[in-house]
């Protein structure tokens, strides 16, 4: 380890500490003597603590006043209890409420509308499946005739390209 210089430069006279107090207490004696007054700067009054009370009460003497009765309004506080409860009650009751709606409440329209543009990746085995072969007969197929006019019609809203499709005029 290092070792450190134990003469720092400063020095403290001898007996410092031990007349220490004694030196200061004679300071501060010198000091109160010149600076310090003899007297307080305040008095209190004669008898002050036996009648300040008393004073005190008198100036604060209550004055008999007229009570005005505000109106109650407990009234208005229970109605509007009521209505709030009342409306609580009709959301409540109403928000629970569940329609069933079943297949007629639909419109075929709807129904049609699903079908086209949805995708349901639904193959013709599939939709076999679920045609009921008992009430189908073979001539129901068959029974729909189809009118030139509905052709045209059909093929003005499908086709692109309605007269590339090469057919003479008295045709349609």
């Amino acid at each position: 380890m290092k070792k450190t210089n134990k003469n720092s430069g400063f020095k403290m006279p001898e007996n410092y500490l031990e007349n220490f107090n004694d030196a200061l207490l004679d300071k501060i004696a010198s000091l109160e003597e010149s600076k310090l007054p003899n007297k307080e700067g305040f008095t209190v009054p004669k008898d002050y603590f036996n009648t300040v009370h008393k004073n005190i009460t008198d100036k604060l003497e209550e004055k008999t006043t007229k009570v005005i009765s505000l109106q109650s309004y407990k009234k208005y506080y229970y109605s509007a209890i009521a209505a709030a409860a009342a409306i609580l009650l009709f959301v409540g009751i109403n928000l629970n409420k569940t329609e069933d709606y079943t297949i007629n409440d639909i419109a075929n329209a709807d129904i049609d509308a699903y079908l086209e543009y949805t995708d349901l990746d639904l193959s013709t085995y599939e939709i076999a499946e679920v045609i009921p072969v008992d009430n189908l007969n073979i001539t129901d197929m068959f029974e729909t005739q189809l009118n030139d006019e509905n052709v045209l019609e059909y093929l003005e809203e499908n086709v692109d390209y309605f007269h590339e499709l090469n057919l003479d005029s008295n045709e349609y």
